[in-house]
């Protein structure tokens, strides 16, 4: 398909606006979706104390739906470049875009053909090969210009991940403002190579935006993973003496989650050794990690790392710039939604 059809021919269901984008099949919280012997049950009981059949579900739509969105965003942007040069989005794509197409030499599609698992010879398949490196070429300089658009151009995307209510009383620990715009709680396993991956998002998140952000840690240990458990419960012992932070730090850093590699990290750390030893050894804190893993199933939560930033849910392999997304989004709405003072100067 060409770049101009896939950017032009979208065939969305959803009704989004550039500047404000909600599904069209969205419901508000308040809305009766069904009544028992007279009692109504709203959509926000609904979503909330059937969390965990619905989350998943929510969250694939909302994937799709970004996607969709996104698509949408960039050809309204292209749309409008086009509009202000007095061209058509055809006429601005094969000017700014495809003319800057370069083909491939006879000897690179050879290559490529090389690579292929095809027993037809290299002049069956020719125009083929040409029209798909084409096409790889054209997709990497729209996505470069498009890019350079939304550089240029206020886009505000109002699409936000599912949401729901998530207890913060019983979290390991709690870092940032008391009164924030933004409280990312998120759900982890020490021994996850996407939370050690994550930790270091985190932080650079705290670090940019730690007078507006709160992050709390709450523990969902694997089953698969068997270190997993004494870290949770170690963080806390740690928590007990006013170092969580630090023990969770350092065993995400160290990836080293044996016991006796922790009770090491904690002597390090300057925690009373004593103290920390009989909290990690007589599993006094794992009451409280079987509340967040409890919490965490309840929820919809299959693995980790899990976020809610401000209760909208994202999951996965993800990274900075997929956290401040949201975050920038929650902060952004925060400040659409906080009313104008007039000042009492000027003459009346």
């Amino acid at each position: 398909m060409q770049v101009s059809q896939k950017l032009i021919g979208l065939g969305l269901g959803a009704a989004l606006s550039l500047f404000a984008g909600v599904s069209a099949l969205a419901q508000s919280d308040t809305t009766v979706v069904a009544e028992v012997g007279g009692v109504k049950v709203t959509m926000a009981e609904l979503e909330q104390e059937e969390s965990a059949k619905l989350l998943s579900a929510h969250y694939t739509y909302y994937q799709a739906e970004t996607k969709a969105l996104d698509e949408l965003v960039n050809k309204r942007l292209l749309e409008q470049k086009a509009k202000s040069e007095g061209l058509t989005t055809e006429q601005l794509i094969d000017r700014d875009i495809k003319s800057q197409v370069k083909d491939p030499t006879e000897d690179q599609m050879k290559v490529y053909y090389e690579g292929l698992e095809t027993e037809q010879p290299y002049d069956a398949v020719r125009q083929k090969i040409l029209d798909k490196i084409r096409d790889v070429r054209t997709n990497k300089l729209t996505a470069a210009y498009v890019r350079a658009l939304r550089a240029e151009t206020p886009v505000f995307i109002a699409l936000a991940p599912p949401h729901v209510s998530v207890e913060n009383a019983n979290a390991a620990a709690t870092i940032g403002p008391k009164a924030p715009v933004v409280t990312l709680v998120e759900f982890a396993d020490y021994e996850c190579p996407y939370c050690q991956k994550v930790a270091a998002d985190l932080k650079r998140l705290q670090h940019d935006l730690g007078d507006k952000v709160a992050l709390s840690y709450k523990d969902f240990p694997l089953p698969m993973h068997q270190d997993a458990e004494k870290a949770a419960e170690a963080g806390r012992c740690a928590g007990k003496q006013g170092k969580f932070w630090e023990l969770h730090d350092e065993m995400f850093h160290t990836k080293a989650l044996g016991v006796d590699q922790i009770k090491e990290q904690a002597t390090k750390l300057g925690l009373d050794v004593a103290l920390f030893d009989k909290c990690l050894d007589s599993g006094e804190e794992a009451a409280a990690v079987e509340v967040d893993r409890k919490e965490g199933v309840k929820l919809g939560i299959t693995g980790t790392p899990s976020f809610f930033i401000n209760g909208h849910f994202l999951s996965g392999a993800l990274d900075y710039a997929s956290l401040k997304k949201v975050v920038d989004q929650q902060i952004a709405e925060a400040s659409r939604q906080t009313p104008v003072v007039a000042s009492a100067s000027g003459g009346q």
